[in-house]
């Protein structure tokens, strides 16, 4: 079994795209919550009310990032998407960390991007513009099947 985390950008279904890709394959997926307003409040919901919005947004991002660290280190391989539309600081964190851990690393993102996502570009083994082609590399690595 494959161990896959999917990290990054939660405005889009990429990651149903995936796994529903991969639906065939021996792999297990993995991810942050993406309900966008249970991760924003899970750190106060859980350990109580901050009136000022820095420490209620630190205590949520500190909740996420013990969940994040945990499913990047158990994974075998870590895809972090970068959308269009929002800056994922965050997915920017997730491919670094992948990276110094020594995971196999699959940046996703399109091509208006490679300029500004170089560095982290460079820390992959494959950079895909989508998720298919996420799913076929999954496919080449757990079955060395090329694409029909």
């Amino acid at each position: 079994m494959l161990n896959v985390y999917l990290s990054g950008e939660i405005h889009t279904d990429w990651r149903e795209q995936i796994t529903q890709g991969a639906s065939d394959l021996d792999v297990a997926f993995n991810s942050p919550v993406t309900d966008h307003a249970a991760s924003d409040d899970c750190g106060v919901a859980i350990l109580g009310n901050e009136p000022n919005k820095f420490w209620h947004d630190r205590k949520g991002a500190q909740m996420n990032a013990i969940r994040t660290r945990k499913g990047i280190e158990d994974a075998d391989v870590v895809v972090v998407r970068f959308g269009e539309k929002y800056k994922q600081w965050n997915a920017a964190f997730d491919a670094g960390y992948a990276a110094a851990l020594g995971k196999s690393l699959i940046v996703l993102h399109g091509a208006d991007h490679a300029h500004a996502l170089k560095e982290v570009d460079a820390a992959a083994l494959a950079v895909a513009e989508d998720p298919v082609q996420v799913v076929q590399i999954l496919r080449y690595v757990l079955t060395g099947a090329l694409p029909a």
